[in-house]
């Protein structure tokens, strides 16, 4: 009989923010899967290392992503990924996969997922505490208020209009689009903040679009809230 694979999420950064359940999942597994070349290298495994000393003990799996929007290359990756878990499954052994935030949001996990459910076998995808509500709670302030929209946006595409949107607006994946960014949130007189790697150890606040640095780094979100005359309104 096959394993059974679980998509864990493991929350935005802080190891205090792992839920239970992803804990007892963690600590029960027999494979713990991660998204990377090295899985102690990984983002993830140091953030439920921090919960969970004994991770580095048990089984890890390897399973690299690439850093490209080459519909090709991502799919030989994703393939060859799900193979990778697959044939974990089919030794009878269960395998969580541990992804940052939560694995229903813009998640290398789901390709993994798609992959495997199509094939028959059995999956659980396992919330997290998504990084745009840990970044609105370390900002001491609410996402959105009364009838406001909330828009989630993946800021290394185009924005522009996306930016016109009513509500609040969280931009996501910004990468190495944050120059290009940048000058379209202060051509817009936006009013936005931004926390660089949240609930991590060099955690950095911004709390201007005057003040966010063209090189941040990866794990940056940004959050964006209506003037504030109109939200009051």
């Amino acid at each position: 009989m096959a394993g059974k694979l679980y998509g864990v999420g493991v929350g935005p950064g802080d190891p205090e923010l792992l839920t239970l359940k992803a804990l007892r999942l963690v600590k029960e597994a027999e494979v713990i899967a991660l998204p990377g070349q090295v899985p102690e290298d990984t983002v993830a495994f140091k953030i439920v290392e921090g919960a969970y000393p004994e991770l580095g003990k048990k089984e890890l799996l390897a399973v690299p992503f690439p850093m490209s929007k080459d519909p090709e290359v991502l799919k030989s990756y994703h393939d060859a990924g799900a193979d990778k878990v697959k044939a974990v499954l089919d030794q009878g052994k269960d395998v969580v996969f541990l992804t940052l935030g939560d694995p229903t949001v813009y998640s290398t996990y789901l390709y993994i997922h798609h992959r495997l459910v199509a094939q028959g076998y059995e999956t659980e995808i396992v919330c997290g505490i998504t990084s745009f509500c840990a970044v609105s709670a370390r900002l001491n302030t609410g996402l959105v208020e009364k009838a406001e929209p909330l828009h989630v946006i993946p800021a290394s595409y185009q924005i522009e209009d996306a930016l016109k949107l009513s509500g609040t607006k969280v931009l996501m994946k910004t990468g190495k689009k944050m120059r290009d960014v940048k000058a379209e949130l202060l051509s817009q007189g936006a009013e936005a903040m931004m926390i660089e790697n949240c609930g991590m150890p060099d955690e950095k606040i911004y709390r201007t679009v005057e003040e966010i640095p063209e090189d941040a780094g990866y794990y940056s979100l940004i959050i964006i809230k209506e003037n504030k005359d109109r939200r009051e309104e």
